[in-house]
């Protein structure tokens, strides 16, 4: 009998309502141990509202949500499994990147001389070491979602979440980003649910979940819903962009 292996997040019928605006309706997913899974929509599909239930900030009305076999609705404890790159930027300016570093890491009660040795790991894992004792204003657009990266990742989390982390960068940095968070990802065994609206971000061989209007509208590899071309056309359909 082949062993049932516990999905890294678990998101079981959820629904969410602002009031009479329905944001989540009947949505499902899984995200498998170590896989990069891209959920795909436009702006106002719903991932940033399905994030902010993954992570405890709004609380489903509907379903469940478990991480790591663990159901969010249990207790805080269950965040220790989740790192998190919201949109929004959450080192503080006015620190170096080791010291932001230091900081989350004592806020996971992760012992100075351990978080010593992790912080050098996960600023080596995203080409960050030069840039340790640096203010992180004087971070590019990219070295500050790669710290952000490294912050996200610094108690060994089960499970990462990234929120459409590539907005506001060039071509360049969206790159760089995007292939530093599946080394990432691949090296350390992490799941990742990695929000976007841009389809040159996923590959074919991705686990891909496509979100529009609160609803999910298909799952599978991404490889299997159609070519590049046929992809990019349905989307724009989606959006009510003509060309």
């Amino acid at each position: 009998m082949a062993e049932m292996i516990t999905p890294a997040l678990s998101v079981e019928n959820v629904g969410y309502a602002y009031g009479d605006r329905r944001a989540l309706t009947d949505v499902s997913l899984n995200v498998a141990p170590g896989q990069f899974h891209a959920l795909l929509g436009v702006n106002g599909a719903g991932k940033s509202t399905l994030f902010a239930l993954v992570t405890r900030l709004l609380a489903p009305d509907t379903g469940r949500i478990l991480v790591a076999g663990h159901d969010m609705a249990a207790g805080a404890a269950t965040l220790g499994r989740i790192g998190v790159v919201f949109q929004s930027r959450a080192l503080d300016p006015d620190l170096t990147v080791m010291d932001n570093l230091r900081y989350h890491a004592s806020l996971h009660a992760i012992p100075r001389a351990k978080a010593q040795t992790r912080i050098a790991e996960v600023l080596g894992a995203v080409d960050l070491t030069e840039r340790a004792r640096s203010k992180v204003t004087t971070l590019s657009g990219g070295q500050l979602r790669r710290a952000e990266i490294a912050r996200a990742m610094i108690h060994k989390p089960s499970l990462m979440l990234l929120d459409e982390p590539t907005v506001g960068l060039d071509v360049k940095a969206r790159a760089e980003v995007l292939a530093q968070t599946r080394r990432v990802v691949a090296e350390s065994g992490a799941a990742a649910l990695w929000a976007t609206h841009l389809l040159d971000e996923i590959l074919p061989d991705d686990a891909l979940t496509v979100l529009h209007q609160g609803r999910v509208l298909w799952q599978g590899r991404a490889g299997d819903l159609a070519t590049p071309a046929e992809m990019n056309r349905a989307f724009l359909d989606l959006t009510g962009v003509t060309t």
